[in-house]
């Protein structure tokens, strides 16, 4: 997709602010959280999931190959498992271990399966793994206040708080501002494009990803993240006519199977007894 000249920070403020103010004009009657304690959860969640996890994940992909940041950005699931074993004082079961590890594997193959090789790029790398370790921040901590507001004021306040941490980076870009390609007569599309990332890839996913973390929880919520590979794979092949390699098929067979191994226990975690 044309991006016009946006910078990585420009993109991700612009969507974000958009879909904050949608969705203040459904919450706006509720603006703080029950208690600072809450909102400073909420704060640090706003910054994990938001402005450090896209700028990072973005500068990463200037820097190292799209095949690295898709791979060590899936250790994700791995990470969040660990956490909340270690924040939640709970013990994890050795299927979801096993799971995680092989779904991992299938998102290799899959994400390697058209011949690209995994190079090493030491500062793209590191931003990628920082991502991951964003996401699962985020993941972990918001388990303790989910239940307690709904998916909207939670979404609302993650973007008000991303949004918010990522001006000053805005303010000191040596790039001139983009703002106006997105309206931009002679160029539609760009804001057509704004619309799509703003509705469906700001609001819809991340209102949809917070009602599965209430549910399910961040272990089980995560693992189902390694499905990314496989659908972008089957999707690139019906709509692109993209081809599917053998690596790719044994992909799948990792990815179902390693979830399948991981969802048999359940959440994957039981409390440890003393």
């Amino acid at each position: 997709m044309e991006d016009g000249g946006l910078t990585p920070v420009e993109t991700y403020i612009y969507r974000f602010a958009a879909a904050y103010f949608i969705l203040l004009f459904f919450t706006f009657r509720r603006f703080l959280a029950n208690s600072w304690r809450d909102e400073l959860v909420l704060a640090v969640c706003g910054v994990c999931a938001g402005s450090l996890y896209f700028i990072t994940e973005n500068y990463a992909l200037r820097l190292t190959t799209t095949g690295n940041v898709s791979l060590l950005s899936s250790i994700s699931p791995i990470l969040t498992t660990f956490m909340v074993a270690l924040f939640y004082k709970q013990r994890i079961k050795l299927g979801v271990i096993v799971g995680s590890i092989i779904a991992f594997a299938g998102a290799g193959c899959i994400i390697f399966s058209n011949g690209e090789s995994m190079e090493i790029h030491p500062a793209g790398d590191l931003l990628s793994i920082a991502a991951a370790f964003c996401w699962a921040i985020y993941s972990v901590a918001i388990k303790g206040v989910l239940p307690n507001y709904t998916s909207m004021f939670v979404t609302r306040k993650l973007f008000f708080y991303g949004v918010l941490t990522a001006l000053p980076l805005l303010l000191i870009q040596q790039e001139p501002l983009h703002l106006g390609v997105l309206f931009s007569t002679a160029n539609p599309q760009y804001f057509l494009n704004f619309l799509f990332l703003v509705a469906f890839c700001s609001l819809g996913a991340y209102l949809i990803w917070n009602q599965c973390l209430k549910y399910l929880g961040p272990v089980a919520s995560n693992n189902y993240l390694y499905l990314q590979p496989l659908v972008t794979m089957v999707v690139a092949y019906f709509v692109f006519g993209e081809h599917i390699f053998m690596l790719g098929y044994i992909g799948c067979a990792l990815i179902i199977g390693g979830l399948v191994i991981s969802d048999k226990w359940k959440s994957g975690i039981r409390p440890r007894t003393h």
